[in-house]
């Protein structure tokens, strides 16, 4: 169909349903990137449900278009959309089964009109343009410590929103990785925020890119709502607790050794280049059995490891 620029994508196991990043240019859409859901559920003869983005970015819109979507994660009955990447960021918060059934009273309940667009959206939350949203993970049901018992609101949901470093050697606004607060889902609001700070290990010196890509997305009662994890690119992963998710704190940390493999990173420097070997961990992703694996971008490979010391004793390994 001639559809380019896949992403992130995610794939329900359980019901079939796989929401796909696409450009969306066949059909119109003023984006590099939105978001096509299919039934998959039967990967013989998929089906497409819907095309699926922002207000502005559909076909036949007019004026700035939003940015575009860096990839969806659906939880229960709500599916978190982060757009951004790294810059003019949109969290936004959908009704899963209004977004697969379409508004009902409309004349065609999938059309990419304005309406139907706003139909499934539960809440929103426009970010400063110096940030975007890469990842946008769900961690529901964290009691808050300290707060007291007696008063309601002790409990709340969140969301670990991801904006990604983009640009080597810190020529960039720090990037960080925020703690949303998605109680009152109409209304998600930014209430902490993690970074790695660059003394601690001269990361802007060391080559390519430092600060957060990406965060893990494994719902294993090991670490969700305890742990995440981040790819945090030549400083490794990071892991960062978030039982107090109003001050997220570090863990632990893993950097990979570069090998032969690993790629060189450059930056301009008075017209001419200057590079460095570094290590670039790109992804991260966690299994039922506590395993963290890293994915680096500069080539390096593969790493699995697995928390020690006061991160694993955060983490529940009796679940």
């Amino acid at each position: 169909d001639g559809l380019r620029s896949t992403h992130k994508n995610w794939w329900e196991c359980d019901s079939g349903i796989a929401y796909l990043v696409s450009d969306g240019a066949p059909g119109g859409w003023r984006t590099n990137r939105m978001t096509k859901i299919y039934d998959l559920s039967d990967p013989a003869r998929p089906r497409l449900i819907r095309d699926f983005g922002l207000v502005g970015q559909e076909p036949g819109s007019t004026g700035l278009a939003p940015e575009g979507v860096h990839g969806p994660i659906a939880f229960k009955n709500r599916v978190y959309f982060a757009y951004g990447t790294g810059a003019k960021g949109v969290l936004q918060i959908v009704d899963r089964d209004k977004l697969l059934a379409g508004d009902p009273q409309a004349a065609d309940r999938f059309a990419p009109t304005p309406d139907n667009l706003r139909y499934p959206q539960i809440g929103r939350l426009d970010m400063s343009p110096a940030w975007g949203g890469h990842t946008s993970f769900p961690v529901p049901g964290i009691t808050v410590p300290g707060w007291s018992a007696s008063v309601p609101g002790r409990t709340r949901d969140f969301v670990v929103l991801v904006s990604e470093s983009l640009r080597n050697e810190c020529q960039e606004i720090r990037q960080l990785s925020f703690m949303v607060d998605v109680t009152t889902e109409r209304t998600p609001y930014s209430v902490a925020t993690f970074e790695v700070p660059d003394p601690a290990g001269d990361f802007c010196r060391r080559g390519g890119r430092f600060g957060p890509h990406s965060s893990n997305e494994s719902f294993t009662p090991i670490y969700h709502g305890r742990l995440v994890f981040i790819a945090y690119f030549n400083a490794g992963v990071r892991a960062v607790d978030i039982r107090d998710p109003f001050h997220p704190v570090e863990a632990g940390f893993f950097i990979p050794d570069t090998t032969a493999r690993t790629d060189k990173r450059c930056v301009e420097v008075s017209g001419t280049p200057r590079c460095k070997v570094a290590i670039q961990t790109n992804n991260v992703e966690v299994d039922d059995r506590g395993y963290v694996y890293l994915v680096d971008r500069a080539d390096t490979g593969l790493h699995i490891v697995e928390p020690t010391g006061s991160a694993r004793a955060i983490a529940n390994f009796s679940r």
